[in-house]
């Protein structure tokens, strides 16, 4: 079928024009025949969104974007997500499914009805949202799947004009809320309060809703990693820990800031200049010509340096960019860390949150989500980067 199905107009909610969505189309296919691929799969939301523009929190039924290397796309959706489909893209081959049938025979029947059955098709095998059942269902059916893996990934690391502009108006979205948080910070505060603020204040200025919840805790919770709210009332001395994403057409950046109430010790003081120096080594080193692994090497040196490092396990950073939930990050499409080679070049974005613990006593950390740019790189968060005290 086309689009007559529908019954709004399409496109009317898109974020991208068409000749930007068409162009990442066309670059997928060349990538598809270097790889010898007639066919591809596509399952993920963040890389259907990247292709066509299709974004909904429905993403939890299937949904699969047939790309052919030789003709245009179709969408195989569920029939309550026809509308969005038709609003959010300019796709014109569209196939819903009720609720009563079974999406894969939807899926084998068409291909079939193409007559693809003897073509090289593909599917990304590792993808968050491809359901064993379902992977054992299509291959059950259709025979021998080549991994698509990488395919549309390779494309997103670099990021266009108009995506990086996105990510821009996010990060100004994190800082709206972030200075909201960490201006709640106080004694006799509730945990609850301060992420009330921080989502809050950030939704205000322009946040849609996010790939992953906001990291805050305070006192002993905040020696564990990725620790949420919990109700906790903030005391005297403790620290307090915030990590927070705010959300542009999809595009994320991230932030991440510490505060005290009261004076640190000279441990949690001498790891905060710790990750201060870290990162602004990564910073340095985040520029076209380095690998990704010089940037994590880099901000790694300062950490032995300091002798930290039994508490630095970890990547220096992550890609940042088209996000749905349960991640705020694109960490499977390039990283910061040990053996990746990747050349870095302009248009790459990263969040880089070095961060160090006491477990079960606390953390301090510090973050920028940064664009790469033809000399260096563009921080794009304002606030300052200290430890924030509380007195």
């Amino acid at each position: 079928m086309n689009t007559s199905g529908a019954i709004v107009p399409s496109g009317i909610e898109a974020t991208f024009v068409e000749p930007e969505l068409q162009s990442r189309m066309d670059a997928a296919k060349e990538v598809l025949v270097e790889r010898g691929i007639d066919v591809m799969i596509v399952t993920g939301p963040e890389n259907i969104y990247y292709l066509t523009g299709q974004q909904t929190p429905g993403y939890y039924t299937y949904q699969a974007l047939l790309v052919p290397v030789d003709s245009e796309p179709l969408f195989i959706v569920r029939q309550l997500e026809l509308n969005n489909l038709v609003a959010n893209s300019f796709v014109r081959n569209i196939y819903p499914y009720l609720d009563n049938a079974d999406p894969v025979t939807v899926t084998v029947d068409l291909i079939r009805d193409l007559g693809w059955q003897g073509k090289r098709i593909a599917i990304d095998e590792r993808g968050w949202f491809l359901p064993i059942a379902i992977y054992k269902a299509l291959v059950a059916n259709l025979g021998q799947l080549n991994d698509a893996a990488g395919v549309v990934e390779s494309l997103r690391t670099v990021k266009s004009p108009s995506e990086l502009e996105k990510l821009r108006i996010s990060a100004s979205y994190v800082d709206a809320g972030m200075r909201a948080g960490m201006g709640m910070v106080a004694k006799d505060i509730s945990e609850n309060y301060v992420v009330s603020e921080m989502m809050g204040k950030a939704i205000k200025a322009g946040s849609e809703y996010v790939g992953m919840e906001p990291l805050m805790a305070s006192g002993p919770r905040c020696g564990i990693p990725h620790g949420t709210w919990r109700r906790r009332v903030i005391e005297d001395g403790d620290p307090v820990f915030l990590e927070m994403a705010a959300s542009h057409d999809r595009y994320h950046a991230a932030l991440m800031r510490s505060a005290w109430i009261g004076q640190p010790s000279d441990t949690a003081r001498r790891m905060m200049d710790c990750c201060l120096e870290g990162l602004q080594a990564a910073l340095d080193a985040l520029k076209p010509g380095n690998s990704c692994a010089q940037v994590h090497d880099a901000c790694q040196t300062v950490i032995d340096r300091f002798g930290y490092t039994e508490n630095f396990k970890k990547r220096t950073g992550y890609s940042v960019g088209i996000s749905f939930a349960p991640d705020w990050g694109e960490g499977n499409v390039l990283s910061l860390y040990t053996g990746v080679e990747q050349e870095i070049v302009p248009g790459m974005v990263f969040h880089m949150p070095p961060a160090l613990r006491i477990y079960g006593k606390f953390t301090v950390g510090v973050s920028e989500t940064a664009i790469v740019t033809d000399q260096g790189c563009e921080a794009l968060s304002e606030l300052p980067r200290d430890l924030f005290v509380v007195e």
